[in-house]
């Protein structure tokens, strides 16, 4: 039977240690919407690679850039606009280009000589 894919995921206390942050800061981050760690059955908070990532993010933003609380989920949720917009144009540009490529078909040759008009896609 094949193993399922599981992600990594670190304690509170690994992510505080390793980010000399306390961990009552990860509690406020999680107070204020900004981070969401999964929860083990026994209520242990779980935070994954997605997690942390984030919380980098955060740590930029309001350790080297001077940024409050309330700016930096703003500045979060413009970031998280952005991707799905992002991901929005890519679809379209996408669609776009198979238009296209179909529209740059050559037209089909329509032989009027027959009983019953035929079609044939001229090929290049």
């Amino acid at each position: 039977m094949p193993k399922k894919k599981t992600k990594a995921a670190f304690m509170i206390s690994a992510v505080a240690g390793q980010y000399e942050i306390h961990p009552q800061t990860l509690r406020l981050y999680e107070r204020e919407g900004l981070l969401k760690p999964s929860r083990t059955e026994g209520n242990t908070r779980l935070y994954t690679d997605e997690d942390v990532e984030r919380l980098e993010v955060i740590l930029h933003l309001t350790r080297d850039l001077g940024v409050n609380l309330a700016g930096v989920e703003i500045i979060l949720n413009m970031r998280e606009k952005m991707s799905e917009m992002q991901s929005q144009i890519e679809e379209f540009m996408t669609r776009l280009n198979q238009e296209l490529a179909l529209q740059n078909r050559p037209a089909p040759k329509v032989e009027r000589n027959s009983l019953i008009p035929v079609v044939r896609i001229r090929e290049s």
